[in-house]
């Protein structure tokens, strides 16, 4: 994939640094095929531990994912903590409930799918340059390419990003991405959003089983609003621990009585 590049210091830049450009691209790019391959062939099932921070809508809950959904045992909403007889009633009303499996379902596809989308313009919205590398991992450095059209409104806000990638180099897995905000971005003439230079987001993962990745912390920090967006939060602190895994043939009733089995 390529982005057509006009005459400016950008440019100058890029040709200076031209063959290190395209090595740390390619090694993105490795990074990115890797992902969406593990994703795509990715079937087992995980019961974790959560805390999710947002306002006015902070849990903390056991989470148990299966082929028909994810069952979630919340624990506390808003500092509250929830008695275990409601917290019972919500997972076997979840269990029994196809519409909510399926809102869920439709939701999780979405958000995948936004996911994919993102990881796919790494390599073709920013430019790159290796800052370290080491036996294990590589950092790599990104900034916007001022070319780059984005697609969406959602890659709009991505691709004013700068930050840093760490990649592992056994597996080409991305270990953390961090990215702040240079620039503001409106819509609508800010009209219908605006989010404020120094934004900014973080994305912590590692390696549960041989090949086997998960994001274990969620930093999002922006400033500002914007109207547009449903399902991307601007303040939240996700963290996930205590990874167990479960069969991969686990059905919603089993995971039900799992999760109600933890203290």
């Amino acid at each position: 994939m390529s982005t057509l590049r006009k005459f400016s210091p950008w440019l100058l830049l890029f040709g200076c640094y031209g063959a290190d450009a395209q090595d740390a691209k390619q090694v993105v790019q490795q990074a990115v095929n890797a992902e969406i391959n593990a994703s795509r062939n990715d079937h087992t099932h995980w019961m974790f531990h959560e805390s999710d921070r947002k306002p006015k809508d902070d849990v903390v809950q056991w989470v148990i994912g299966t082929s028909k959904g994810s069952v979630t045992r919340v624990l506390s909403r808003n500092g509250q903590k929830t008695t275990e007889a409601q917290q019972r009633k919500e997972v076997y009303d979840f269990i029994h409930d196809s519409s909510a499996q399926a809102k869920q379902h439709q939701s999780d596809q979405r958000d995948d799918k936004q996911a994919e989308d993102l990881l796919k313009l790494l390599p073709v919205a920013f430019f790159w340059t290796q800052t370290s590398k080491g036996a294990e991992t590589t950092v790599l450095h990104f900034k916007p390419d001022p070319n780059f059209d984005p697609p969406n409104r959602e890659a709009r806000v991505f691709s004013a990003m700068e930050g840093d990638m760490t990649v592992n180099n056994d597996q080409h897995r991305i270990q953390s991405l961090k990215g702040q905000l240079i620039r503001d971005v409106t819509f609508g003439g800010g009209l219908l959003g605006r989010l404020k230079q120094g934004g900014s987001f973080s994305v912590e993962r590692r390696q549960l089983e041989h090949g086997i990745w998960q994001i274990t912390a969620t930093h999002v920090n922006i400033q500002g609003h914007a109207l547009l967006f449903k399902s991307i939060s601007e303040q939240e602190d996700d963290e996930k621990s205590l990874f167990e895994r479960q069969p991969d043939n686990i059905t919603l009733e089993q995971a039900a009585t799992a999760v109600m089995s933890k203290k």
